[in-house]
């Protein structure tokens, strides 16, 4: 494979660290040639590693005589141009207007609306880069945060990749004794105090005035303090005035530039990063090398490198209030903070080296060359009920997208959904409109396979029309060659009008997976053999929720105390619920909420109708009970139901989350999905909606409180159990696909 790299040649900082390390990890991996277009430090730099390079001088912006040389260049058998940076995307883009054929991939190192600085830099060339990126193929972002920013602004998700930046933690690390750090900077070293540190140029965009701001409140609670900041810059004089307002002029210590940066991590005890905006910094992975406690603002690719609450501590960017909480908690809880430091180091090293980062282009490089070549644009087009802003649903998809991700993690997929634009923004995937049935047929003939996505969607208790829509997809997917999966679909009940036609065209899949043994039956009034099934389980039930640290935050903003019980509730208005529906079950959460000292929770599923139903109930308690966000993610609301002691459910994909989080569950039946999944997972506690018996779902809660630990033991056995057979059915699909290449 040959690589041939493009880039300015005067790049600095993060950029010109995250090239070299890639330039340096990947001899041996590839054939590979860089070119650069101004002479300077980085290029006399870039002829000590041992990769061939060349300089091909612009005479300025414009000069596109390089063209004539490049393309003799590129003539010599190149697989890949990948590009660094503006000018480098301006130049590919004119080599593709010159008809060279070969996949095209820039790196995402900033954010391109903010590279250039004043009106006519900002106006002319950022709009210039903008339209010479709308030219590539592929796009690779330096985090999580950058992808997403691409796809908000309309870039096709399949065509952007995600690679963090590496470090060659092998490399040898120079630095001074404190001691002698100390004298550099003109300051005494004082073991007995704890210093804190800043690394990064004095531009507002880092943050340096939110870190000053949190230095006063920090000194005011902790008098063994002092604070450093290396780096320099236009703004230095407007912080020595801050700090002087803010009275801390003697706490802080301007280090000016530090060409030896090691020195000044291994001086400070916590090491801090404030900035207002970020990529993937390297700053934070120099601390981490060096074992650094570490406080940064959540923003950019940040979160992906420091855990919450695991690898060092996050605050909301400008909240300088909250990072001024998190360096008095380090500074009072030292061997938490060392543990911190200990846990980034293993996360840095492990995840983030610049092995890892030669390996991760690598297999972009296979991946791209693969599809650009390839004659269908997806491996697999998804079909389900997406799109709706239902919880349940959406966490399936999630779940479905993240596991067929771990065993192919460059699976190229398509989404029909109702609203694509949120979906492709959400779930980083393509999707197109589900009921545009000329977009569908031709997404389809670009698909290898059909992936009938989980859920109930082969029934008609919803409408025979949703039964019909279904089936149509299945249909054209195998009119158009599509290999057809149905991924842990829950079958039935099907009334005997429609059971022939979904019988002919379900038995038209490859292969089907069921979420529970009960829709075999379901297949055998098709038709179907029980032979061509295999029963796996709901997807959702892989799913893991969101940190404690968050879900604490939320249950504090709804007002629940997370030191007391809490019984959560997800309720749903179906109409053949009996009469008696609401007011037993708001008896039986009063008399439940006083019994056992708890706090009642409302779970809302689907808004806004799982609101109303809630308050319907809460409106006829007479316990005070509370309401979850009905803006909660997917992985918040698991988190939220991680938190209850005891979930009683009545829609399924609560029973499911609550059975992930190892939570003792009741089920309120109004549809036979709900008591096949009970059963499947090995739930014992159930009521019926419609023929409500409060006195069965009190003893039932009862019995629950008093035989806990036994219960929840048996629920997290299942849970597990399930996960994995979950897991089995995203490898079933997998195979499938690589079916259709042998």
């Amino acid at each position: 494979m040959k690589i041939l790299h493009l880039i300015s040649g005067g790049d600095t900082g993060g950029a010109k660290t995250h090239v070299f390390a890639l330039l340096s990890a990947i001899v041996g991996k590839a054939d590979v040639k860089i070119v650069c277009f101004t002479k300077g430090t980085f290029y006399d730099e870039l002829q000590k590693i041992p990769v061939s390079s060349e300089l091909i001088e612009q005479k300025n912006r414009t000069d596109m005589s390089v063209l004539i040389r490049l393309k003799q260049i590129i003539d010599e058998g190149y697989d890949i141009i990948h590009c660094h940076g503006a000018r480098a995307n301006f130049i590919a883009a004119a080599l593709k207007r010159k008809g060279v054929k070969l996949p095209f991939i820039t790196t995402i190192h900033s954010d391109y609306l903010l590279d250039f600085d004043g009106i006519y830099r900002k106006i002319i060339f950022t709009s210039l880069n903008i339209y010479s990126l709308k030219k590539f193929d592929y796009y690779i972002a330096v985090s999580s945060n950058f992808k997403n920013m691409l796809i908000s602004r309309g870039f096709r998700p399949n065509s952007v990749f995600t690679v963090y930046n590496g470090m060659d933690y092998s490399s040898p690390m120079n630095y001074c004794s404190k001691e002698e750090f100390a004298a550099r900077i003109g300051i005494e070293y004082d073991p007995s105090k704890t210093y804190i540190g800043i690394v990064g140029r004095h531009d507002k965009v880092k943050g340096h005035d939110i870190f000053l701001k949190a230095a006063k409140i920090v000194c005011d609670n902790c008098p063994n303090i002092r604070f450093l900041i290396a780096g320099d810059g236009d703004g230095r004089e407007d912080l020595v005035k801050l700090c002087n307002v803010l009275g801390i002029s003697d706490k802080v210590t301007f280090c000016g530039f530090i060409k030896d940066i090691y020195s000044f991590i291994n001086f400070i005890d916590i090491n801090t990063l404030t900035s207002r905006c970020e990529s993937f910094p390297y700053v934070l992975m120099e601390g981490a090398r060096m074992k650094k406690p570490t406080v940064s603002s959540r923003v950019g690719g940040i979160p992906d490198l420091i855990l919450e609450g695991e690898c060092g501590l996050l605050f909301k960017s400008e909240n300088y209030k909250e990072l001024a909480e998190k360096l008095i908690f380090l500074v009072n809880h030292k061997d938490i903070a060392e543990a911190y430091g200990e846990n980034l180091y293993r996360r840095a090293t492990s995840t983030f080296s610049s092995e890892k980062l030669a390996d991760s282009h690598i297999n972009i490089y296979k991946s791209v060359i693969s599809d650009y070549y390839s004659k269908r644009r997806y491996d697999v087009s998804i079909s389900g009920y997406y799109g709706f802003r239902n919880c349940g649903d959406d966490a399936l998809l999630h779940a479905i997208i993240n596991d067929l991700n771990e065993q192919k993690p460059d699976i190229r997929i398509n989404v029909f959904s109702a609203r694509p634009r949120s979906t492709r923004k959400e779930y980083g995937v393509d999707s197109s409109f589900r009921f545009n049935f000329i977009t569908l047929n031709r997404k389809l003939q670009s698909s290898r396979m059909l992936i009938n996505g989980g859920g109930s969607l082969i029934q008609d208790a919803t409408s025979s029309k949703s039964l019909w829509y279904y089936l149509y997809v299945m249909y054209r997917a195998y009119k158009q060659g599509c290999k057809i999966f149905v991924y842990a679909n829950g079958i039935g009940p099907i009334k005997d009008r429609n059971l022939k036609l979904a019988g002919r065209i379900t038995d038209l899949a490859d292969i089907i997976t069921l979420r529970e043994a009960s829709s075999l039956n379901e297949l055998t009034r098709m038709g179907i053999s029980q032979e061509k099934a295999k029963v796996t389980a709901d997807p959702a039930i892989s799913l893991k929720g969101a940190s404690d640290t968050r879900i604490y935050e939320l249950l504090g903003e709804i007002g629940i105390d997370s030191r007391r019980k809490i019984i959560g509730v997800s309720v749903r208005d179906w109409p053949r619920s009996s009469p008696n529906f609401f007011p037993g079950l708001a008896e039986v959460l009063d008399s439940a909420s006083k019994e056992f000292d708890a706090q009642i929770l409302f779970v809302p599923m689907k808004t806004p109708d799982d609101i109303k139903a809630s308050q319907k109930v809460i409106s006829i308690m007479k316990t005070k009970a509370y309401i979850a966000s009905n803006k909660m993610s997917y992985d918040e609301v698991i988190g939220v139901i991680s938190k209850t002691y005891l979930m009683i459910g009545m829609r399924l994909h609560t029973l499911i989350f609550s059975v992930a989080a190892g939570v003792p569950t009741i089920g309120m039946v109004y549809d036979p999905k709900i008591t096949g999944f009970l059963d499947y997972a090995g739930m014992a506690y159930s009521v019926d909606s419609e023929k409500f018996d409060k006195i069965c779902l009190y003893d039932s809660v009862r019995e629950i409180f008093e035989d806990y630990e036994i219960i929840k033991s048996n629920v997290e056995k299942n849970s597990k159990e399930l996960s994995d057979k979950a897991k089995a059915t995203a490898r079933l699909a997998v195979e499938l696909l690589e079916e259709c290449d042998r």
